[in-house]
């Protein structure tokens, strides 16, 4: 059998799932292909240059170089398709985006033949993703005089590939669909359980809300064929929990516009809006295709003659509604007034001068962020070259510079690593900047994304000035499934050839690792000054400043090191008062949360960053709180420490570092052993002096300041996604913040999980200790409800086991992990015994495990959204409630939430995480969990 029969064969398959070919990306079945196309009498052959013109992928796909040497073949004349003319063969050409496209082109432009030179130029002028092997390729005809080079070089000083580009539209009209009422996690639109999809664009479109969502978005574009469908969160904030490229690719894909026509299931400029706006991490994602992102403001607090908020009986503020946006209503945006009209544009709705920037313009009329990045360095690139001034046809990044005024942590980490600003400048919040990037990260569930957008923008290694990057298998450890064992493998090995440090080696020469992304990030993490990118919404370092992406600005990072974003405002976080011993740093966590509500009413963490003055805590214990704010809705978070605290968090990761060299994980370029090296830099010039630890300076200015009381919090709190609230709105969010006595020690629990990257060592040490107190205490333990736990990494396993901890782990478990044997189904039933699962996400990112439908599960992990860990039975309603390591083991043990007095029994004498606002001399605080 040929592949292209085989291919038949899957597409035969595929129509019955309804689903259309699988675009092709092979070389070997493109040459099938092509070679079918040349004999014109073969069967087959309408139906190849179909697939060849319309169904190959773009950019540096081994298919994509086949075809582009196909097409030059025809521009030369050495051979003939009527189908395609040199004419057509160009046009195609010019929608390859880069890669061997870009390559051909340059052939034919610096090629002999002056005509065909002249019409490849012309095509040139309209590409960005050119690579320094392209732009070398110029700059040397450029040297030797040839004048198609100069023509080139012209045309990009003066960027003619954006200027000529059409302005976006002066009016939109959009009809609107509300996707759901209250916070729309970006799991409604891009579910975690079909992350396997997620680079089979039209079949992951499938999963995007419901079907039924999909015929009614189909009905409504066929009722206004001229409108854009604008997809809304109704009283709540679109987007939340994490970037998901896939749902902002589902999205366009249902609503948005076709990015070629020659390439299949790619569409751009989605239209997303939300009550209170968007998720910055989403946000940026929208950016990236060239969408739009609308804060509504259609819903206001309803206030009284004092101008306070008018609450309800439940304590919540009454909202009154300003104008509507029912399914169905036609909207007008105006882009070049900020505003959003009425139908007929009679009445002015809202303001959208936020969602309209000259950067944001920008992004919409290329079609992507990318495109514009590309752009600006082959325009400066190209001026160099000539050697004339550049005038940069791009916006001119804002630099707020306000004197007099010191800087906020964040503001420093920017400054710092700022590329392309003004010599001398000082910049604050609200200025836009390009940075680069240390450290990256990609995850296995986003990484095969990843790997499309950087084949689609032609990279093909890790830029020199990216420090380190990663590649995870975390999310898809549970589960050796068929769908892991085709996918993983595979992105591991194109990651390894990129440049990354991969979890997985794709020789089969060291174990594999399932570790937690965001654990392997904070060790890789060596520097207090660094910026971190990773792929997931909990790429939150507790050194440097780390955020969250979607896999197409992840790609950007590997490829360009670079990032641009505005320098976000800071909120400050302090702490006053002492932690009560038998209180864990998670309830701080908690409490951080609710007391910010009490204090200021709305969340003042929304879109900006945390500076939390953390002083003593470790990076692995501070990295709980730095990880939750991802919940918080905050842009990022950054740790302020004491010197001594950084350089004992800075040796640990060496030493975690130096496992991973010893594994035989570094790679031909020494990135590991990079790292270790810059650690032991900034371990240097923190014990000299030349440069301590990051702290803003004492005149920064801050949005807000946040004190949380620690002497406050006196009984062990739990986040309640509240899926009973009358108020749809208020339901699975993480504001809802209780402690355990609102339950009165009578909320049954079906399922307790401690894991995911809210734990640390110690937590899985607090596992083990709680079981020997109650076995000293009662003579063996019982579970009456199933324990799950999964330590985030294998370091972790090794150093409990070591200390004695892992062994009475394995006295009470009834299932203990095999990696010679992984499991190759998901459990979908569980006895009441303990669960010591593979490292990596497990529940907290089910996609692969999850709780039994209509389980109440009260976990450690972050994710609460209806669905996530546990989906619906019918009427009982899935719940996932959040709370510390002994509440969840204790609740798992009862069956039930337990009473303070239970509570605090159970963990007397236990070493939870310690914690105590910074003093002079500091590391008498620290707990020995690291």
């Amino acid at each position: 059998m040929s592949l292209y029969t085989d291919y038949l064969d899957e597409i035969e398959t595929r129509k019955a799932q309804g689903l259309g070919p699988k675009p092709v990306d092979g070389a070997d079945l493109a040459r099938e292909i092509i070679a079918q196309i040349k004999d014109r009498e073969n069967e087959h052959r309408a139906a190849s240059l179909n697939f060849f013109i319309y169904n190959t992928l773009p950019g540096t796909t081994s298919a994509a170089r086949e075809k582009a040497f196909f097409l030059k073949e025809i521009i030369l004349g050495e051979v003939e398709v009527p189908e395609i003319t040199p004419a057509f063969a160009f046009e195609l050409l010019s929608h390859m985006k880069g890669g061997p496209s870009v390559e051909v082109l340059l052939d034919l432009a610096l090629g002999d033949d002056q005509a065909i030179a002249k019409d490849a130029a012309e095509v040139l002028k309209t590409q960005v993703f050119l690579y320094e092997a392209d732009t070398d390729r110029l700059a040397a005809a450029f040297k030797a005089g040839n004048e198609i080079a100069k023509d080139i070089l012209v045309s990009y000083s003066d960027a003619e590939f954006f200027t000529k580009l059409p302005e976006i539209d002066e009016e939109i009209k959009v009809v609107t669909y509300i996707a759901a009422e209250g916070d729309i996690s970006t799991d409604l639109l891009s579910p975690g359980n079909q992350a396997h999809s997620r680079s089979d664009r039209e079949l992951h479109g499938k999963c995007m809300i419901s079907e039924q969502a999909q015929k009614e978005i189909e009905a409504l574009k066929l009722q206004h064929p001229n409108k854009r469908v604008m997809l809304i969160a109704e009283k709540g904030t679109m987007g939340v929990g994490s970037s998901r490229m896939s749902g902002v690719n589902n999205v366009a894909l249902w609503t948005g516009k076709k990015a070629s026509p020659y390439v299949p299931y790619v569409n751009f400029a989605p239209i997303v809006a939300g009550t209170n706006g968007i998720s910055p991490i989403f946000l940026t994602t929208v950016g990236v295709t060239g969408g739009i992102g609308i804060d509504l403001k259609n819903w206001v607090r309803k206030t009284g003659p004092d101008g306070k908020a008018i609450l309800n009986n439940d304590g919540n503020p009454i909202l009154e509604q300003k104008y509507s946006v029912e399914t169905g209503t036609v909207l007008t945006i105006n882009t070049k007034k900020h505003k959003l009209y009425n139908e007929d544009g009679s009445e002015e709705l809202t303001d959208l001068a936020a969602s309209f920037s000259p950067q944001k313009v920008e992004f919409m009329k290329a079609g992507s962020s990318y495109a514009i990045v590309f752009g600006k360095q082959l325009q400066t690139f190209a001026c160099e070259t000539l050697g004339v001034p550049l005038k940069s046809a791009f916006a001119p990044s804002k630099e707020v510079s306000i004197e007099g005024q010191g800087l906020t942590a964040v503001e420093k980490i920017f400054n710092a690593n700022a590329v392309g600003t003004t010599p001398g400048k000082v910049l604050h919040a609200g200025s836009d900047v390009r940075v680069q990037v240390n450290i990256v990260g990609s995850q296995d569930t986003t990484g095969l994304m990843t790997a499309q957008e950087l084949e689609a923008m032609a990279a093909t290694v890790i830029s020199p000035k990216v420090d380190g990057a990663y590649q995870s298998g975390c999310h898809t450890a549970s589960v050796w499934d068929m769908k892991a064992q085709a996918n993983t493998p595979r992105l591991m090995k194109f990651m390894h050839d990129f440049g990354l440090i991969t979890a997985r080696d794709p020789k089969g020469v060291y174990h594999s690792m399932t570790d937690v992304i965001h654990k392997v990030l904070n060790d890789i993490t060596v520097s207090d000054w660094d910026i971190i990118i990773g792929g997931d919404s909990h790429t939150r370092m507790s050194k440097g400043v780390a955020f969250g992406a979607d896999s197409g600005t992840v790609a950007l990072a590997l490829a360009t090191g670079e990032a641009t974003m505005p320098i976000p405002e800071s909120v400050k976080v302090t702490f006053k008062g002492k932690m009560a011993d038998h209180m864990d740093f998670r309830d701080v966590v908690h409490a951080t949360q609710a007391q910010m509500l009490d204090q200021f009413g709305d969340n003042v963490f929304q879109g900006r960053i945390i500076e939390v003055h953390i002083g003593t805590l470790l990076a692995d214990q501070a990295f709980t709180f730095t990880d939750w704010t991802a919940e918080m809705k905050a842009k990022a978070s950054i740790c302020i420490s004491e010197d001594e605290t950084l350089i004992e968090s800075l040796e640990i990761a060496k030493s975690r570092i130096q496992i991973m060299i010893d594994k035989g994980m570094d790679n031909d370029a020494g990135v590991l052993a990079g790292l270790v090296a810059r650690a032991d830099a900034r371990i240097a010039q923190i014990r000299s002096g030349e440069k301590p630890a990051l702290k803003p300076d004492e005149n920064a200015k801050y949005f807000a300041e946040v004190v949380v009381d620690l002497d406050a919090i006196n009984e062990p709190m739990i986040a309640d996604p509240d899926v009973a609230n009358s108020d749809v709105s208020k339901r699975y969010t993480h504001d809802t913040i209780r402690p355990i006595s609102y339950y009165g020690a009578e909320k049954k629990v079906d399922l307790g999980f401690v894991g995911s990257c809210m734990v640390h060592k110690g937590d899985v040490k607090i596992v083990a200790q709680m079981l020997r107190n109650l076995e000293k205490a009662q003579g063996q333990v019982s579970f009456k409800a199933p324990l799950v736990v999964a330590a985030p990494t294998y370091n972790i396993i090794d150093e409990l086991k070591a200390e004695g901890d892992w062994e009475v782990l394995q006295k009470y478990s009834g299932f203990e992990f095999d990696d010679s044997a992984p499991k190759q189904t998901a459990r979908t039933e569980y006895e009441n015994i303990l669960y010591l699962e593979r490292p990596g996400c497990n529940l907290c990112m089910g996609n692969q495990e999850k709780a039994g439908k209509g389980d109440t599960v009260l976990a450690t992990s972050t994710r609460l959204f209806k669905g996530r860990v546990v989906e619906d039975a019918g009427e009982k309603l899935g719940e996932s409630l959040l709370a510390s390591t002994p509440v969840v083991v204790l609740s798992a043990i009862l069956g039930r939430t337990p009473n303070i007095e239970e509570y605090k029994t159970a963990v007397e004498g236990i070493d939870l995480t310690k914690f105590a606002p910074p003093k002079a001399t500091p590391l008498d605080t620290l707990s020995v969990h690291y």
